[in-house]
């Protein structure tokens, strides 16, 4: 067996990411040791992320060098097979870039918190010290697994150490032989299951304004992008000429003479002309337009009367049955760009249920439309992606260029007119969100996609544009409201459209019936194996609507209200173990044992005022053919069907509304509804008449 090589000290021109760490396609600088910051980008090939950069400065002097060998040593080394043996599986030989970061940041906290104990050096830090800090972050307050973290990198410091060239010789933390428990707060609810989803009154309008965006607004935005950067370059190209000349003080006069608005822009908070458009539009030179103002008092003169850059395309797109502009605007054009491309992540990202960074990781062509079989039948739009979080090697490490996902996603009539717009924004081949198409102010180098964090601040500036556009055309019903739990992000689109399926009708995404878009197939499209990635979510989203629902209705029989139907009794049965269920955690695994449980299967449905206590050999709604109901194919005879009072209530309300809508409506419109109006009532009485109590149903 042949020797491991002995450990090399580096010299400070040694390289910090060595030749095999190094992506595929990477051709920029690696960093050396003894500089400043260490940039870990030559390691990622992840385009949505943010680049990780290790900065030594921020370390105390004392420890700067004895971690910086550390960090290159677990830079260029993994960890060994013996160590990892007798480690959890999840631990992995070598970190992913941003892990590292974070890792190699736990270091430097340690490094504060030893110098304020007047400790300088790591061979003092003893493993009675690492377990006074062990216990200091257990009690920070900090998430049982943010502790766990932050206690398996400080493992690494230690095992790095000792594989260096140099060990400084910081002790063995004591939760390696006394074990981690003591070290660790109590467990609570985290991750992607404990995300709150996005409230109703919250994702509805902010779906139909990225929506409509996509769909109305899109011509006009990406034609008058085009005809921006036309008149852009114009300006930078024109040459000053008499005639030139002669053209901008005819444009001038012909203002001034009406006293009409100056064409204007913003600049860093000001108002100012706007040299570009008005050399455009003259053929003069940016700095005749610049010398002109200012001798004609324009500048002082544009704060009196500024005026807008109309640009000269046609307005298709229209709200509320108008055009929704009269003009686009020269100086809004790139502004509108970067709504577009947002209201494009917003519709991928909710109406598929893929994470933030696999579809940072979409490129052109990923969607190509469907081929149509030898039966005319034309198949389901699918979307090809790269999954990054859960990409590994054959060693189990973390792969940052990700992998093909295995079962395409499902793309729905919303998402492929999203990706036909991106499409137009960026070259054949490259990444939808590509920085250099949607960063319209080149404000960063390199390549990828815009990041996740980008990603999430730009959701909450298109909220705060389409709530401006809703105030102005007195569109009070379609302001996006403030959600509850605070900011939307970007990882809680997947944790919503899991709400919306399981706890809707048929699977129903929310605003389905508005747009026509979404039918009860999405459901089916999101049930099949292209849904995979989302399924666990599923899972959970939906047990949970189970035990709220039989919890519920537990609350409401103990407080003496009643239940009728053909089911009422099963349903009984199922409420009385909601007890059992409360406070608890629901994983992925708990979430598969409640709905593989028949008791349980308790499906409440408020458009159609009934509950389904379901039974597949009883079901009529798809005569028995699938272990789930077709909640969007109720059917009232269905022995499955029970009713509470406040069903019936509410059939009552809805009755007497349709009534007053009939006082309203001559001839057999009004016959209709009255009818309705008494189909309801008489389900109702029959519920009054027939409701039992818990008391009756526990035979």
């Amino acid at each position: 067996m042949t020797a491991a090589p002995a450990p090399v000290l580096p010299g400070p021109d040694a390289p910090v990411i060595p030749a095999r760490r190094i992506v595929d396609g990477y051709s920029g600088p690696i960093a050396r040791y003894a500089a400043p910051a260490w940039p870990l980008i030559p390691m990622n090939a992840n385009p949505g992320v943010t680049h990780s950069t290790i900065h030594w400065p921020t370390f105390p002097d004392a420890f700067r060098e004895e971690m910086r060998l550390a960090a290159w040593t677990m830079i260029n080394s993994e960890l060994p097979a013996v160590f990892l043996r007798e480690r959890h599986p999840t631990w992995r030989s070598r970190q992913a870039p941003k892990a590292l970061c974070q890792t190699i940041g736990t270091w430097c906290r340690l490094a504060v918190w030893l110098t304020d104990r007047d400790i300088t050096t790591l061979s003092n830090c003893t493993t009675q010290v690492l377990g006074e800090y062990g216990l200091h972050v257990r009690d920070s307050g900090a998430a049982r697994i943010a502790v766990h973290s932050v206690l398996s990198s400080l493992t690494r410091l230690w095992v790095f150490d000792q594989l260096s060239a140099a060990p400084s010789g910081i002790g063995c933390p004591p939760w390696e032989t006394e074990g981690v428990d003591d070290y660790l707060p109590p467990a609570s609810p985290g991750g992607e299951n404990a995300t709150e989803a996005i409230a109703e009154q919250t994702m509805g309008p902010l779906l139909v304004w990225a929506i409509r965006t996509v769909e109305e607004f899109s011509d006009d935005i990406l034609s008058a992008w085009a005809e921006h950067n036309r008149l852009r370059a114009a300006a930078a190209g024109n040459n000053a000429t008499p005639a030139s000349r002669a053209a901008l003080r005819a444009f001038m006069n012909r203002i001034d003479a009406g006293q009409l608005p100056i064409p204007t822009t913003q600049w860093l908070g000001r108002t100012t002309i706007a040299g570009a458009y008005i050399a455009a539009l003259t053929g003069a030179s940016l700095g005749q337009v610049y010398s002109a103002t200012r001798d004609h008092g324009w500048r002082q003169a544009a704060l009196v009367r500024p005026g807008r850059c109309p640009l000269r395309v046609p307005v298709t797109g229209r709200l509320e049955g108008i055009p929704w502009r009269e003009a686009v605007d020269y100086t809004e054009a790139g502004f509108l760009m970067r709504q577009l491309g947002t209201a494009c992540f917003i519709v991928i990202a909710y109406l598929t249920g893929m994470r933030p960074s696999e579809a940072a990781g979409l490129r052109s062509g990923c969607c190509p439309d469907p081929q149509t079989d030898s039966a005319g039948r034309t198949g389901r739009h699918l979307i090809t992606s790269t999954v990054y979080k859960t990409a590994r090697d054959d060693d189990g490490n973390h792969r940052s260029e990700g992998e093909v996902r295995d079962a395409p996603w499902v793309a729905i009539a919303p998402v492929v007119n999203a990706i036909r717009i991106l499409e137009r924004m960026v070259p054949e081949g490259q990444l939808l969100f590509d920085h250099h198409a949607h960063d319209l102010r080149g404000t960063r180098t390199g390549t990828g996609s815009l990041t996740v964090h980008t990603f999430g601040v730009r959701v909450e500036d298109f909220i705060t544009w389409a709530n401006r556009e809703a105030a102005a055309r007195g569109l009070a019903h379609e302001v996006i409201v403030p959600d509850p739990h605070g900011r939307i992000g970007t990882e809680r689109f997947r944790r919503s459209l899991a709400w919306h399926i399981a706890r809707r009708p048929g699977g129903l995404v929310a605003l389905a019936i508005q747009y026509g878009h979404l039918r009860t197939s999405v459901a089916a499209g999101y049930a099949a194996r292209s849904r995979d990635g989302i399924h666990d979510l599923l899972d959970v989203e939906t047990a949970r609507a189970t035990i709220d629902t039989v919890a519920d209705l537990n609350a409401a029989l103990e407080d003496g209200h009643g239940i009728s139907g053909p089911a009422a009794r099963r349903a009984i049965k199922a409420a009385a173990t909601a007890p059992q269920y409360a406070g608890t955690v629901i994983t992925a695994r708990q979430a598969r044992q409640i709905l593989a449980n028949p008791h349980l299967a308790v499906y409440d449905n408020p458009r159609t005022l009934l509950m389904c206590v379901y039974k597949r050999d009883k079901a009529l709604c798809h005569r028995g053919l699938k272990d789930i109901p077709s909640l969007d194919q109720c059917i009232p005879a269905c022995a499955n069907v029970a009713r509470t009072d406040q069903h019936a209530a509410a059939l009552s309300l809805r009755a007497t509304a349709l009534d007053q809508q009939a006082d309203r409506v001559p001839g057999p419109l009004g016959e209709r509804l009255r009818s309705n109006a008494a189909r309801l009532r008489a389900l109702a009485d029959t519920h009054h008449r027939t409701r039992i109590s818990s008391q009756d149903g526990t035979v």
